[in-house]
């Protein structure tokens, strides 16, 4: 179902009726009249107005330093930030309302992306790779498989080292992927901020070795990323950057598959814990809920409103 902004619809009296339907007879002309504004198709994923909810690309992105600046996040609808080992990061890009021409650098999946992109139907899910015994595992996952191994699309940046270099044309990727799931609800309300928000300037989250600091700007409306302590640019230009940032506290335990003969991290995205919303220049506690590891995530203020989110991209960090 198509998931649209509902708008109240005054009633008219029957008198009022009558006359409007006369006018044309009596004035001896006809006047058809016109339909009503149908309101806009919006996103599930950012409420902003779409022509048409489109298929969902996953795409895993590489962020240590060698690796930046990604290309084609700036496009992303949703950001989310994951722990891997070595207490790194790596980034689960989701796109669905519009996509970069090129995105990239592509990096190998993890245990827990898996449960991550359940939400989304059967999303395409691009990656490079995984960890022998999990690539199985992977392959018989409920998503699109655009493993770079086995789909075109993909190829290598020889102006960087390998092997933060392979990249995809996402239009090819898709084309690989006619069955993906369209974009639905994953939780996310959108609109006025709620009350119960305090002023907040900046906010720094950090793993054992990457660090990420959110800037409010009022001269853009956004939080500006910084990663590692300095600026998160991208290839398109400028910053990146999102007017709504979940901080999500999670339990974070560790993979059942080794990865260069350690188990990473599994940073859980089902269940139930409390966060940080930043939108607007204010900070919100909330609490978060996903039972069903097939739906969406519900996201609510300590006093139990919905806590609604700025329209645009949503950058998530999962955290323990």
């Amino acid at each position: 179902m198509a998931w649209r902004r509902r708008n109240g619809v005054a009633s008219v009296s029957a008198a009022v009726a009558i006359a409007v339907s006369l006018a044309p007879v009596l004035s001896g002309c006809s006047s058809p009249a016109k339909p009503a504004d149908s309101p806009p198709l919006l996103s599930p994923f950012t409420g902003e107005p779409v022509k048409a909810l489109g298929r969902v690309l996953a795409v895993k992105i590489d962020n240590i330093k060698d690796a930046r600046p990604p290309t084609g996040l700036t496009r992303a609808d949703i950001v989310y930030l994951l722990p891997v080992e070595g207490g790194l990061s790596r980034i689960l890009a989701v796109f669905s309302s519009q996509l970069p021409s090129v995105i990239g650098p592509v990096r190998s999946a993890r245990e827990d992306d898996l449960e991550l992109v359940r939400q989304f139907g059967r999303p395409a899910f691009a990656y490079s790779g995984a960890q022998p015994e999990l690539v199985s595992v992977v392959h018989r996952a409920r998503i699109v498989d655009l493993y770079a191994g086995i789909v075109g699309g993909y190829f290598r940046d020889q102006r960087r080292v390998a092997p933060h270099n392979l990249y995809a044309h996402t239009q090819q990727l898709l084309a690989e992927a006619p069955g993906a799931s369209k974009a639905h609800d994953v939780g996310f309300r959108f609109g006025p901020a709620p009350s119960g928000g305090r002023t907040q300037s900046s906010f720094s989250v950090s793993y054992p070795a990457a660090s990420f600091t959110f800037r409010w700007s009022a001269r853009v409306g956004r939080w500006l990323v910084w990663m590692d302590g300095s600026a998160a640019d991208a290839t398109e230009g400028g910053q990146l950057s999102a007017p709504t940032v979940v901080i999500q506290h999670t339990k974070v335990r560790t993979s059942r598959f080794l990865e260069a003969g350690s188990r990473p991290p599994y940073a859980e995205s089902t269940g139930t814990g409390t966060g940080v919303v930043l939108r607007d220049g204010m900070a919100y506690d909330i609490r978060w809920s996903r039972q069903n590891p097939d739906g969406g995530t519900t996201f609510t203020t300590l006093s139990g409103q919905p806590m609604t989110f700025a329209p645009g991209p949503v950058w998530i960090v999962l955290v323990s």
